[in-house]
């Protein structure tokens, strides 16, 4: 009937919000089994094991790299299809597997493996390793007859130093890394730090003296193992 208004069904998304939000929590795990083999090829690299043994770490390491970044494409394909759906408005619910799995393959297809090589993840994966191969070679060289002939107390001292938080001025127990700057601090005092210049709407600075990091993120922030690991060695050392 002319002037009658035509009333839009209502398509309800709850179902997959919801289980959006579940695949999410993958990332948890994800990230766990990043944890992991980043621990266990930290721990070959100090014993000095086989190159084969930390070449496999690797190659797990790109695995869970891609596994990543599979989620996080399929969560993208998911939200550009409910949402264009959003906008159509259509009287039918399409197939809407069929159209994320379409376009999930779609993104897929763009991937390629030197950009596993360049993520943010694999290539601080990457920098640990570097930094543990430092740590082992100083150890190695601190053991030979030359190195016998250096004031332990200085050496000592100034491995200490390189373990005291900037902003605590303590030992730290678990440091985390600035990705953007490479210096290292206590988690819990960095993160309090950065939120609370966040809340006053300002930008927050490098708590290193002569740092030129004006703009701090948290997203910025990424465990530091290598560096734990060195200072729970230096810790069972004290003991002994």
């Amino acid at each position: 009937m002319p002037g009658r208004s035509t009333i839009m069904p209502v398509i309800s998304f709850n179902s997959v919000d919801s289980a959006v939000s579940s695949l999410k929590t993958c990332h948890v795990s994800i990230n766990t089994g990043i944890e992991v083999t980043t621990d266990v090829a930290l721990a070959l690299t100090e014993l000095e094991a086989a190159a084969e043994d930390i070449s496999n770490m690797e190659k797990l390491m790109l695995d869970y790299v891609s596994m990543d970044q599979e989620l996080e494409q399929f969560v993208q394909a998911v939200d550009e299809v409910t949402h264009q759906i959003k906008q159509e408005r259509p009287e039918r619910m399409p197939d809407l597997k069929a159209l994320v799995d379409k376009r999930f393959n779609e993104l897929k297809n763009l991937n390629k493996d030197e950009d596993l090589i360049k993520s943010d993840k694999y290539i601080h994966f990457k920098g640990q390793l570097k930094e543990m191969r430092k740590q082992v070679d100083a150890e190695s060289q601190n053991e030979s007859p030359s190195a016998n002939e250096i004031d332990e107390d200085i050496a000592v001292t100034q491995s200490q130093r390189n373990f005291i938080c900037p902003i605590t001025q303590r030992e730290m127990e678990c440091p985390v890394k600035n990705k953007v700057c490479g210096h290292s601090y206590e988690e819990e005092a960095i993160i309090k730090i950065i939120q609370n210049k966040h809340k006053q709407k300002k930008k927050a600075r490098c708590p290193v003296v002569g740092c030129e990091n004006g703009d701090m993120n948290q997203c910025d922030l990424s465990t530091d193992t290598a560096l734990r690991r060195a200072i729970e060695n230096h810790k069972k050392h004290q003991v002994r």
